[in-house]
Parts: C-alpha cells; sequence; structure tokens
C-alpha cells in the first residue's frame, strides 16, 4: 500500500470508531422512543422519576424499567445470588479509540523505486470498556456505578 493511502485509511479508522461510540450515546430522541415505547409504565412512575428518566439519569429504588428508559438496553445481564436474595446486575459498555503505533518502511515513490526510511505511523481501533453497572434487587435498584475510561496508551 502506498505511504499516501495510509493517514486517510487511518482517518476513515478514526470516523467509524467515532460513528460506533456515538451510536452508544443516550440522547433526547432515544429516551423518547423508549418512554413511547414502555409509555404505560412511564405514566405510572412518580414525578421525580419521571424527571429521572427524562435527564436519562437513574437513582437507587427506580424500577427496571424506568432504568432501561433512562439509559437503554444494557449490554450485558447477568445474575447471581447474595445471602439477600437473588440479584441481576445490567453491565453497559463504552467504547473508546486505543491508538497503535507502529514503525512502517513501506515503498517509496519518487525518481528512485525502493524502500525509504522508517516511520512512525498510528492506526486507532474502537477497545470496549465496563461504563456502569446497576445492580437490581427485586426489580429495583439496590446500587449502581460508574467506572472510569481507562487511560489512553
Amino acid at each position: 500500500m502506498r505511504n499516501g493511502m495510509r493517514p486517510f485509511i487511518s482517518l476513515l479508522g478514526l470516523l467509524a470508531a467515532l460513528a460506533i461510540s456515538a451510536g452508544c450515546a443516550t440522547s433526547r430522541s432515544t429516551i423518547d422512543s423508549r418512554k413511547q415505547e414502555r409509555a404505560s409504565v412511564y405514566s405510572s412512575l412518580s414525578p421525580e422519576m419521571r424527571a429521572m428518566v427524562d435527564a436519562g439519569k437513574i437513582k437507587v429504588g427506580m424500577p427496571m424499567d424506568a432504568v432501561y428508559m433512562a439509559w437503554g438496553k444494557p449490554s450485558q445481564i447477568v445474575g447471581g445470588e447474595t445471602a439477600q436474595g437473588a440479584h441481576t446486575t445490567w453491565i453497559y459498555e463504552g467504547t473508546q479509540l486505543q491508538e497503535y503505533r507502529y514503525w512502517s518502511s513501506g515503498p517509496h515513490y519518487g525518481r528512485r523505486h525502493g524502500y525509504g526510511s522508517p516511520t512512525l505511523e498510528s492506526d486507532y481501533y474502537p477497545a470496549s470498556y465496563v461504563q456502569a453497572e446497576v445492580n437490581f434487587q427485586d426489580g429495583v435498584v439496590k446500587q449502581w456505578r460508574t467506572l472510569p475510561s481507562p487511560s489512553i496508551r
């Protein structure tokens, strides 16, 4: 591949990864569509819970349906049991771009054909990580936490 094409391909990878990660964000239209999908549940929520859903926020004591409307479908659902009984954990994943650097000494196209001096190249790949966990017991939030994105290397 010609060296002139490498930045273009890296840019395409970067744009694709940004499109993937943008699709994971909770936007006003996605909250509204989930509220319409579960309209009867939304109308039965307290005014405080409806305000939380509208803002895309969750809190302890919130029912599963309200969390779904606020944050969307989880990436994974994990079941378990503690001394207090059965529980369910919803795991939400985030995506960030991970840079991969490498040395390249691709063909040199100019007056002389052959290979040029090594150059430092980079490509970007989407990398998933656990962004948040929500623990439910008896269908309501018992605890939740958000986690920081991993540091970029």
